[in-house]
């Protein structure tokens, strides 16, 4: 066991690992990728992609961690058992603190737009200039600085059982705001235009090798499969627990919660006669006009935002975990120091690149080389350094039967090389996640 604890239960164990997959891009990337790229037709590659790396993606990160029975250090260091190992995984562990340090900005800016809503600020003026004058240099502080204590004060006590009373709690509650939201979506004239965006498929598209470059990219992302994050929830996980099945049931409710966005944004944002976008710019200027022109927006733009912080707080919480949870073993500290440093440090950083231009060249350098490198180096360090025999040993741990020799041909040949393709992809496309 490790010593910040176990989850108690599979429920709980998944419903964190959902809560640190579903995230900005599930909300601000997903739905305009799918009009953009064939409608149901990118349905096709991207929930192959979705199997494909929820299967032997997640499951490998999850079994390392219960393997070696702590985070991303010592996961390295178990697998390589040498000086190498002890330093490698620095890198894997470097983009969970760069992506928490972009996020946390992020995040920032939806805690400033429910104050917005909830002051009458946001939708009675120029939303263009509600989001310049919040994405400014230090123009943020108190709210960027409330994420982060929220987090961090969640972190604090019990890791395992703070994460999953607060994943049973915000995540369903994620789900039920969108399905609402979603529901009075669909009553607005016009609405059928955006279903018609999503769902009529562009059979041609498949022709496109773009479409399937996009769905992988954003399935991979998608799973926050970084060689580090969903390592140290697996070293939170009891050796009962089916390991594959769990990760399946990861990668099918991260890939409802972006269905879910997708019902709820485009088929409002065709309704009021609005450019569908991605990125940012959908759910901070889009959106909101859409909420300024519907039957009282303030309320719907308030569940909306609220849905979007429950997300983004479930995936900062295993961000900064990863890390904490390392330094906590490396470093011999307690837990309250380790969260405090990390605290700390991310604020410290966070707070100079809170300019708009500055953080999206940041998640730019951390997404496109960081993120992606380590998570090739955690899927050659786990189906070749650790080796398959390891794996399997611990795979099978739960499972009425065991896994097969076509898990290990999927993880080992093709989820490997798939790694590969996606940091090349990466750096030519500017990024595809």
């Amino acid at each position: 066991m490790n010593k910040n604890g176990n989850f108690k239960s599979t429920v709980g164990f998944v419903l964190a690992c959902v809560g640190s997959a579903v995230g900005m891009g599930n909300i601000w990337m997903f739905p305009y990728r799918l009009g953009q790229y064939g409608g149901a037709a990118f349905l096709i590659p991207y929930l192959i992609f979705i199997a494909l790396f929820g299967l032997v993606g997640l499951s490998a990160e999850f079994a390392l961690g219960r393997m070696a029975k702590t985070g991303t250090l010592g996961a390295y260091t178990y697998c390589w058992k040498n000086k190498f190992g002890k330093y490698i995984g620095w890198l894997p562990l470097l983009g969970s603190l760069g992506i928490a340090i972009g996020y946390s900005v992020i995040l920032g800016w939806v805690f400033r737009s429910i104050q917005g809503v909830v002051t009458n600020e946001l939708l009675t003026n120029s939303i263009p200039a509600f989001f310049t004058n919040m994405t400014q240099s230090f123009s943020n502080v108190p709210c960027h600085f409330l994420v982060l204590f929220i987090t961090c004060l969640l972190l604090f006590t019990s890791a395992t059982n703070a994460i999953e009373k607060v994943n049973k709690v915000l995540m369903p509650a994620f789900f039920i705001l969108f399905i609402f939201l979603a529901i009075r979506v669909s009553l607005f004239d016009g609405a059928i235009e955006g279903y018609k965006f999503l769902f009529v498929p562009k059979w041609e598209c498949l022709l496109n090798k773009e479409t399937w470059i996009m769905a992988m990219g954003q399935a991979f992302f998608s799973l926050s499969i970084t060689g580090s994050g969903m390592i140290v929830y697996g070293a939170y996980l009891k050796d009962d627990v089916d390991i594959p099945k769990a990760s399946v049931q990861t990668a099918a409710f991260d890939t409802i919660a972006a269905m879910l966005a997708a019902l709820a944004i485009m088929p409002a944002v065709f309704s009021f006669g609005i450019d569908p976008v991605s990125g940012p710019s959908l759910m901070f200027l889009t959106l909101p006009e859409v909420f300024k022109q519907m039957p009282l927006g303030n309320l719907f733009a308030l569940f909306f935002f609220i849905s979007v912080a429950f997300a983004g707080i479930t995936s900062l919480i295993n961000m900064l975990e990863a890390v904490c949870e390392s330094w906590q073993n490396r470093f011999h500290t307690s837990r309250k120091k380790a969260v405090l440093l990390c605290g700390i440090i991310t604020f410290a950083i966070s707070v100079c690149i809170e300019n708009g231009d500055i953080v999206g060249k940041w998640m730019d350098v951390v997404t496109i080389y960081i993120i992606p490198f380590a998570a090739l180096l955690g899927a050659i360090t786990i189906y070749y350094v650790l080796g398959w025999n390891a794996l399997k040993q611990e795979l099978d741990k739960g499972r009425k039967k065991p896994v097969g020799p076509t898990f290990k041909f999927l993880g080992k040949y093709v989820y490997v090389f798939l790694a590969i393709i996606i940091l090349i992809l990466g750096i030519l496309y500017n990024g595809i996640g």
